[in-house]
Formats: structure tokens, sequence, C-alpha cells
């Protein structure tokens, strides 16, 4: 099992940047693979980033293309996002989460640790 604790989420006007880290416990941090999720008010837990073992690849929602990026650092056991350009749309509590069978997976189901998710609040 690892225990995943997200930071980095906050209050940021429209067109703004945010970084969050995912940080890991465990020694096999860089056998997982790893995600992003996010959940608003009133809706579904969606989808958001994906990233394979080793880091080298990496899969995105549409709505998240082009302005969000996914890394992680296996040497400090931490996954970041960096989102850009952000929208009153992306306001939404944000969770990491690990998989130990799947790489890049996209169904939260197949996911089997989560953290306690870090608010992210976009004004318009």
């Amino acid at each position: 099992q690892v225990q995943l604790v997200e930071s980095g989420g906050g209050l940021v006007q429209a067109g703004g940047s945010l970084r969050l880290s995912c940080a890991a416990s465990g020694r096999t941090f860089s056998s997982y693979g790893a995600g992003w999720f996010r959940q608003a008010p009133g809706k579904e837990r969606e989808y958001v980033a994906a990233i394979n073992r080793s880091g080298r690849g990496t899969d995105y929602a549409d709505s998240v293309k082009g302005r969000f990026t996914i890394s992680r650092d296996n040497a400090k056991n931490t996954v970041y996002l960096q989102m850009n350009s952000l929208k009153p749309e992306d306001t939404a509590v944000y969770y990491c989460a690990t998989s130990r069978a799947y790489t890049m997976a996209k169904n939260a189901v197949n996911y089997e640790d989560w953290g306690q998710g870090t608010q992210v609040t976009v004004s318009s």
C-alpha cells in the first residue's frame, strides 16, 4: 500500500498557474503508474492525466491537453501536475492516485491508493 499526500492547491485567477505535488510513501514508488483526477461539486470524479512508471509516457484528458503537464521524480517519490492557463471550470478537488497493475489508466477503478485531495479554485 502507498500513502499519498497532495499539496499545492489554492486560489488563483483565470489564466494563472499552479503546481500540485503528490508525495508518496514506500520504497517501490517507481513500480506504480500514477494519475491525477478531479471532482467538482455535484459532479463525478473525472480523469485528468496519467504517467507511466518511468515517467517517459504521459496521457491527458482533452479538457487539459496543452495546458497541464504531469511529471514524476522517482528519486523523490513525487508526482507533479503543472497547471497553466487555468480556467474557472478547472475548479475542483484534485486527487492523485497510484496503480500497481496498470500504467496510464484512465479509469479510477484501476487505481488502488488515493490521496486526500487538494482544493483548486480558479476565479474569473
